[in-house]
């Protein structure tokens, strides 16, 4: 049986809601043909990203 850190679960769900929050942004900005949106969705989703690559539990 493994027991769960609290920080790391708050940690894997930032980076799963900043992900899923550029992803939606990215699909808005593509369907809106807005640049600023779409530049805005990558951001975010390369935030998450470098997160996950640093914060290794």
């Amino acid at each position: 049986m493994t027991i769960d850190w609290l920080p790391d679960r708050g940690i894997r769900r930032a980076i799963l809601a900043l992900g899923a929050a550029g992803l939606t942004v990215i699909a808005t900005g593509a369907l809106l043909e807005a640049f600023w949106l779409l530049g805005l969705g990558v951001w975010a989703v390369i935030a998450a990203m470098m997160i996950e690559l640093v914060y290794r539990p």
